[in-house]
């Protein structure tokens, strides 16, 4: 599991579920005995950011990067911390970016461009058939598209992350599954995982396009 380049960059439309799944991801490297570190890069969206973590995620082993002050206060300040390249530097640790949720949000890659030589980087594309603006494979590709001409980076893999939260049921995942076959056909592009909830993906097809993926809901409380 998670055999993939060492950094990694998570993209995907607002509501997509993007950070719960960077916060899953580099809570599993941790939890794999990785020096794992996670990088709030979304200074646009003020709301479930994987700062609002940094003690839960630290306590779990997760090296927490985010704005000047380090996370935990002046949540809301846009400013990303110098010591986001410091694990983008040290190669002993597994990084995992969170970043914006559109192309103005992605624009904050720029700044760390010359760590992501191709070939040593890996860029997800959260997707949830759930949003109005992923809904359809024009819609996804356009989505792609728009962040990729911004970053100069790459899409490498597709997640399928296709929820309605806590009532997420088997078939949301396999129409959000067949939404991502067809855009990994027309693009080229793997489905590297399928994302979803626990007790959801034992119910899951053995024989799917991409790596099953249980997740946990870190960034919503239980009221939520």
């Amino acid at each position: 599991m998670l055999k993939d380049k060492r950094i990694r960059i998570i993209i995907g439309h607002y509501g997509s579920g993007k950070t719960e799944f960077a916060v899953n991801y580099a809570v599993k490297l941790a939890e794999m005995g990785k020096k794992s570190a996670i990088a709030d890069l979304d200074i646009v969206n003020p709301y479930f950011r994987s700062r609002e973590k940094h003690d839960e995620l630290t306590e779990k082993g997760v090296w927490v990067m985010s704005n000047s002050l380090d996370g935990k206060s002046a949540l809301d300040l846009p400013a990303i911390s110098a010591s986001v390249a410091a694990p983008l530097q040290n190669k002993e640790y597994d990084v995992v970016l969170d970043v914006g949720g559109d192309a103005v949000g992605a624009r904050v890659l720029a700044r760390y461009k010359e760590y992501f030589k191709e070939g040593e980087y890996d860029m997800f594309c959260i997707l949830n058939a759930n949003r109005e603006q992923t809904s359809t494979v024009e819609g996804a590709i356009r989505h792609i598209d728009s962040i990729e001409s911004v970053t100069g980076t790459k899409v490498t893999g597709l997640v399928n992350n296709t929820h309605m939260l806590r009532e997420t049921t088997v078939e949301d995942v396999l129409r959000g599954q067949e939404l991502s076959k067809r855009v990994s056909e027309e693009l080229g592009i793997p489905i590297k995982y399928v994302s979803t909830l626990e007790n959801v993906a034992r119910l899951l097809p053995e024989k799917m396009d991409g790596e099953i993926f249980p997740i946990k809901l870190y960034m919503r409380e239980i009221w939520m």
